[in-house]
């Protein structure tokens, strides 16, 4: 199967998570009115455990780009902040009966990151540019949080 890559919009992107960026306007002024903070932009989700900040550092791809394996983690929302602005692919999917459904994909612009809400499946982090690096906020607990679907056949996303 083949599909093609469309930006990352809010709207667009809502059945599978929260899109993270600075658009429109700030919901406050704080420091003095020095710095613009847009308030609570992702719903981070987690079963027993709590929340974790960790550094991925991900081998950057290419369009086409062949996607052979889609997961999703049960008990705790994932989310994706670039630290560099570089822009990167991200594949969702809907759930069809405990297996992934029709997936699309999607193209960050740079200045944006990513939360896959809790069972969400999706593709692996995919950085588009060097150096592939991102803060992960997800859950950190007892027990199993990734369910794995290798993709047969796989799926090619282009730009």
């Amino acid at each position: 199967m083949q599909i093609t890559a469309q930006p990352l919009t809010a709207d667009a992107f809502a059945p599978f998570g929260d899109v993270l960026d600075a658009r429109g306007p700030a919901d406050r002024l704080i420091n003095a009115g020095l710095c613009e903070r847009f308030h609570d932009r992702a719903l981070l989700d987690f079963g027993a455990g709590r929340a974790g900040i960790s550094i991925f550092k991900a081998v950057p791809r290419s369009l086409p780009y062949i996607c052979t394996l889609l997961e999703r983690h049960p008990e705790g929302s994932q989310a994706f902040v670039p630290m560099s602005a570089d822009p990167f692919l991200v594949i969702a999917a809907p759930d069809a009966g405990g297996r992934p459904g029709a997936p699309l994909a999607f193209l960050s612009d740079g200045a944006q990151g990513i939360n896959f809400h809790r069972g969400t499946w999706h593709g692996v982090l995919t950085p588009l540019a060097a150096p592939g690096l991102f803060a992960v906020i997800d859950r950190i607990g007892p027990g199993a949080n990734l369910e794995e679907f290798p993709l047969d056949p796989p799926l090619t996303v282009i730009g």
